[in-house]
């Protein structure tokens, strides 16, 4: 069989080129050839549509795309094929359901007026052009031959969204790599992990403010717990108007007393990711869904970051937003509410309490760890791309 994949790839650092390049490798490893066609173009639509007209497709039995992470070079090159190849097999992962991209490369005139005008005008102007925005994803999706998901609720969200049938969607959860088990370290004193992208929205300050409040209520913990925030801090995101993020996390800290409680591990190699997992005893994450998204529609995607702790063999400790609720329903950790301070604060001073949940949390989360490796999750894959080919043979 061969495929095209259309994802953004290594250099490019974001999660979805992470997963875009283990799956790549995985598909390889079962005997399936795998071109890629929108390398080296970035996230640049017309770009993509341009290497759809100038690509020969001859030979390509079927087209898989990754979609989500606010990229749009993937969906625009969708399109382009499915109007050029009625029949040909198009599939994809949605990554960020319910919505495919949940933004228009370009504002309908005379919307598009309002991207010079200051905020919030702009994003009035989306909200107003989202209607489009729907229209145009819900034709791709209803075109597309199979829509693949990390989770079911994350499918259910997306199938009633777009309107699709039952027989266009594959739950796939998020593969991971074979990380050899490590013993848990000595549970004095409790290490707790940050792990993923270092900007704005991802909850940090919460988690900030918990720990805080923990040592406020049992000052005898700062002996105790300990904090290690690690990841990528892509600067294209960590920057914006409002400053160096990481700076005012730094500020944060430091006017919350708490140097002395957190460690950094910015921009860890690849090579280290496991390593610095398995040093931890539980992942804590603390993510917001955005409230900007929200008048657009549910995120309802999952995480690398929880792929990790699970092939490492940790647990969890995560907020309520996007699936992470059904991602942490396996006896691997516990959800509290997005945004509750107060309520991630208690389960900090619960497993404080009972360090040996983290121990229950970890064996459950190796289990998970297992039976989701790259291999099998390339098995799933290759079983829906047949299904999705069936009865069908190269683009004439």
């Amino acid at each position: 069989m061969h495929i095209a994949l259309l994802a953004p790839l290594a250099p490019e650092q974001n999660g979805i080129a992470d997963y875009a390049g283990h799956l790549k490798a995985a598909l390889l490893s079962q005997g399936i050839e795998v071109s890629t066609p929108l390398a080296g173009i970035g996230n640049d639509p017309e770009r993509a549509v341009q290497r759809v007209a100038s690509t020969d497709w001859r030979g390509i039995d079927l087209v898989h795309a990754e979609l989500g992470g606010g990229r749009l070079a993937e969906f625009h090159a969708l399109r382009a094929l499915r109007q050029r190849f009625a029949k040909l097999p198009l599939t994809a992962t949605v990554h960020d359901p319910e919505r495919l991209v949940w933004r228009r490369a370009k504002l309908p005139w005379p919307l598009s007026l309002a991207s010079r005008l200051p905020s919030p005008l702009p994003q009035m102007a989306t909200v107003l052009a989202d209607p489009l925005c729907l229209y145009e994803e819900r034709q791709l999706a209803r075109s597309l031959t199979r829509l693949v998901t990390l989770t079911q609720s994350g499918g259910d969200c997306l199938k009633r969204r777009m309107g699709l049938h039952a027989e266009q969607m594959v739950v796939i959860p998020h593969g991971n790599l074979l990380i050899p088990p490590a013993p848990m370290p000595a549970l004095d004193p409790l290490k707790l992990l940050y792990f993923g992208f270092i900007y704005r929205g991802k909850g940090i300050e919460d988690l900030l403010e918990a720990l805080a409040m923990t040592f406020t209520q049992k000052p005898e913990l700062k002996q105790h717990l300990t904090l290690t925030l690690a990841g990528g801090s892509e600067p294209e995101m960590a920057f914006e108007s409002g400053g160096s993020y990481l700076h005012l996390l730094r500020q944060r800290i430091e006017q919350l007393g708490l140097e002395k409680s957190i460690a950094w591990h910015l921009d860890l190699p690849a090579s280290e990711i496991a390593k610095v997992i398995q040093a931890h005893h539980v992942m804590v994450l603390p993510y917001r869904e955005s409230s900007k998204l929200k008048l657009l529609g549910q995120l309802r995607g999952t995480s690398g970051a929880l792929s990790w702790a699970a092939a490492c063999g940790r647990g969890v400790i995560t907020s309520d937003a996007r699936s992470f609720a059904e991602e942490v329903d396996h006896g691997n950790g516990v959800i509290y509410p997005q945004g509750n301070v107060a309520a991630l604060a208690a389960e900090l001073g619960h497993l404080c309490a009972d360090p040996q949940m983290a121990l229950r949390w970890a064996e459950h989360a190796q289990k998970i760890g297992d039976e989701r490796v790259w291999s099998e999750t390339a098995k799933h894959f290759h079983q829906m791309f047949k299904s999705a080919c069936w009865g069908r043979t190269h683009v004439a």
